[in-house]
């Protein structure tokens, strides 16, 4: 759609030019199907356009004006070997070079669209050569010039992906696009519609998940309280799956044409839609947005004025109080005086997808990918297969980094586009650096077994930094969230009126990528409760707090602040290495440096006790080296 958009838009101008001109022709019936030809393609309404054309070409075969307005007809209807021809004929009647000028323009740009590259460059080198007043389609030549020479040096280099279009059980509509999944894979999600008629097929967001055998089911509507009557249109959904931001274009409380609009899943049910505020939307158009894997970064298209092109990627954040924050543009190097298009932040959160047609391509859009560190990296062209002469966009990349889902357009002999979704395997050589895993279970009372509301916050231990932040589900107790290769991390459970339990988990250096189902059971703050630190660490026979222990004696300071009449204990635990005392010795001055870091930051003392028990304690065998570890631990238990 995008691309008829830009073809309508410079085919006109070239028209209009051809207007100002005198024509080819003295037969005055052919020029008055000529000039009534006009009105029918504007208005969209291409087969009549082309019967007064023909009727044009029959008073006059030699009728170049009209061989070359049937090309633009053709053009933008997609019907590209019906154009080419058309054009090639306009071209061998003109001789005056202000005409040609426009044709050559028209048909490099049909000849980049089917892929044959040198006669692109062919014409749009003769455009090029001979235009000198119309900077701004001189400046589109060169795009495509570009392109049909970054194709042809390219055009060997083909990655080994193994692509398939999913199942009729899936694909079973006219169209669906932009599709999305779940980080443990077992939900799709995407655009659907009936027919090519926007008046009398809408957008629905419709759901496949997998059965028993890994096989998907025939798509349902993802809600009532979501899809209507109107346009339903592009989504991005959390990791967890509970967070959803979709598109919609009318019949809903709007600031413009299209806005952005959030549900959440509670239960089973979805959320009554709200719109994401002015912060993300205004009265210009915004679409394609695209979630991080915890739901609290959202990447999404604009027209906005001020923008680095026309469309634009935009970034926004939540804040504190959960509300949306200014969005801003990503800027360069991602954003260029051209469009980009459906954004994908992969839930690694450092890899970001895009679609663009202002870098060099194969032609029209092609899918990029940009990593961040402190800034983002230039732009890399995903290259061949999944790019080609086509527009290609949408693409999903999960969260191993072992397939890929986009939405594979072709033009029927009708001259309406038809979508399916496409699934590819990556190879190994080629899957993203920051492959992602998850740990997903539920949150349950210890004492009850009832599910609990909490919140469940990834720290990384190397930069004490949040890295993701997600509830569990208030009414199932659920919970997933995504643990990405290269960092250990802090995972820690908290609610009000509970201690709060921690788990250690070391991506490091992670090869193995299952899933990790962790069931969280918390304890009511009781005396005599006790919670494991399992994320203070020391060097072997030492009792200096390493750093990577920071964010777990933060949240041991955070939950005194909150809790301002508990006193605890803390409690330090060895193995049964080495001798009775010296353990005894070690572990009560381990527990006293946990103990000085908690004074240190304002703790009052008078809460606060301390006790080495040594190797009296264990809650493991000390046969096994994974049992010795559990043993070597730093407890605090609720005194009062």
């Amino acid at each position: 759609m995008i691309r008829i958009l830009t073809v309508i838009l410079f085919c006109c101008f070239s028209i209009s030019l051809f207007g100002q001109l005198p024509l080819s022709t003295k037969s005055k019936k052919a020029i008055e199907l000529y000039t009534e030809s006009d009105n029918y393609r504007v208005r969209g309404q291409f087969p009549q356009a082309i019967q007064l054309l023909n009727e044009a070409l029959e008073k006059d075969k030699n009728f170049a004006e009209a061989y070359y307005r049937l090309g633009v007809v053709y053009l933008t209807m997609r019907s590209y070997e019906k154009a080419i021809a058309n054009f090639e004929k306009a071209l061998s009647l003109l001789t005056d070079i202000r005409k040609q000028k426009a044709v050559w323009y028209d048909l490099g740009e049909t000849y980049l669209a089917t892929g044959e590259y040198e006669k692109a460059l062919e014409n749009l080198g003769a455009f090029i050569k001979n235009e000198s007043l119309n900077k701004r389609k001189i400046q589109q030549a060169t795009k495509f010039y570009n392109d049909a020479q970054f194709a042809l040096d390219n055009k060997g280099n083909k990655s080994a992906y193994v692509q398939r279009i999913l199942s009729d059980s899936v694909n079973r509509f006219a169209l669906q696009y932009f599709p999305v999944l779940t980080a443990d894979q077992q939900a799709l999600i995407f655009t659907r519609r009936l027919g090519h008629d926007n008046l009398k097929h809408d957008e629905d967001l419709v759901i496949s998940r997998k059965d028993g055998q890994g096989k998907w089911t025939a798509p349902v509507s993802i809600s009532p309280n979501i899809n209507s009557t109107l346009n339903e249109g592009t989504c991005s959904i959390s990791a967890d799956g509970r967070k959803l931001i979709f598109t919609s274009c009318e019949g809903r409380n709007t600031y413009g044409g299209c806005d952005l609009y959030e549900s959440r899943k509670i239960g089973n049910e979805w959320t009554v839609p709200k719109n994401l505020g002015s912060n993300v939307n205004t009265p210009a158009w915004e679409s394609q947005p695209s979630l991080s894997a915890d739901g609290r970064t959202l990447y999404f298209v604009s027209e906005r004025r001020g923008g680095i092109g026309r469309r634009d990627i935009y970034i926004s954040t939540l804040d504190e109080k959960g509300g949306w924050t200014k969005a801003v543009n990503v800027g360069r190097p991602i954003n260029s005086p051209f469009d980009e298009i459906s954004p994908f932040i992969h839930v690694n959160n450092r890899v970001l997808y895009f679609s663009t047609n202002g870098l060099p391509g194969f032609g029209g859009f092609d899918i990029f990918y940009a990593v961040k560190d402190s800034t983002w990296s230039e732009p890399k062209n995903i290259g061949q297969p999944i790019n080609n002469n086509f527009d290609q966009f949408s693409l999903f990349i999960t969260a191993d980094g072992e397939r890929g889902y986009y939405s594979h357009e072709e033009t029927g002999a009708d001259g309406y586009s038809n979508s399916k979704i496409v699934e590819v395997e990556i190879p190994e050589n080629e899957r993203i650096q920051f492959r992602s895993n998850y740990v997903k279970g539920t949150v349950r009372d210890k004492a009850s077994k009832q599910p609990l509301q909490a919140q469940i916050e990834l720290m990384n231990l190397d930069k004490n930094e949040v890295e993701s932040l997600v509830e569990s589900d208030s009414i199932s107790g659920d919970y997933l969230i995504v643990l990405t290769q290269g960092a250990e991390y802090a995972l820690h459970v908290s609610r009000p009126g509970y201690l709060f339990k921690s788990l250690n988990f070391n991506y490091s250096e992670v090869k193995n990528f299952e899933p990790v189902v962790v069931d969280v059971l918390l304890d009511k703050i009781t005396a005599g409760s006790v919670a494991v630190l399992n994320n203070i660490f020391f060097d072997v026979d030492k009792y200096a707090l390493k750093t990577k222990s920071a964010s777990e004696l933060n949240n041991i300071v955070r939950f005194m602040r909150s809790n301002p009449t508990v006193k605890i204990e803390i409690g330090g635990h060895t193995d049964n290495s080495g001798s009775r005392e010296y353990n005894l010795q070690l572990s009560e001055k381990r527990a006293r440096s946990v103990y000085q870091y908690l004074i240190e930051k304002g703790i009052d003392e008078k809460r606060l006790a301390l006790r080495g028990y040594g190797q009296d304690r264990p809650v493991e065998n000390n046969d096994t080296e994974e049992g010795r570890q559990q043993n070597r631990r730093i407890e605090f238990k609720v005194v009062k």
